[in-house]
């Protein structure tokens, strides 16, 4: 039977190809504080970056990680190689926008209140 790890090396690719890490975490870790660390770690040159760990969603094996999830929790066969390095992908969610505001021009609302061309 395969050894559970206790530690797990995990780098963060931003969506421009950067990357935070690697760096390693308890599989007690919780998500949350994998999304402090990126805060804390993200670089001061790039535009937008988040502000609140609400702000940060870590995707994992094509799936979006849950704050309150641990590592352990959220693991993959692929997080299960020893030595290895797991790549986590990071997006930063836009601020909410004025919901007042009007659609940039040649844009119309539909139903759903998306704005389509």
């Amino acid at each position: 039977m395969a050894e559970v790890q206790d530690q797990f090396e995990i780098k963060f690719r931003l969506t421009d190809g950067s990357d935070i890490g690697p760096k390693s975490f308890p599989a007690a870790a919780s998500v949350a504080t994998l999304k402090e660390s990126i805060l804390s770690q993200w670089p001061k040159e790039k535009e937008n970056g988040p502000r609140t760990v609400k702000d940060v969603k870590i995707i994992s094996a094509g799936r979006i990680l849950e704050n309150s999830r641990t590592l352990g929790e959220c693991r993959s066969p692929l997080c299960d190689v020893p030595g290895g390095v797991t790549t986590m992908h990071v997006l930063v969610q836009a601020p909410p926008s004025d919901k007042g505001k009007k659609l940039s021009k040649g844009r119309k609302q539909n139903k759903c209140g998306c704005g389509i061309l």
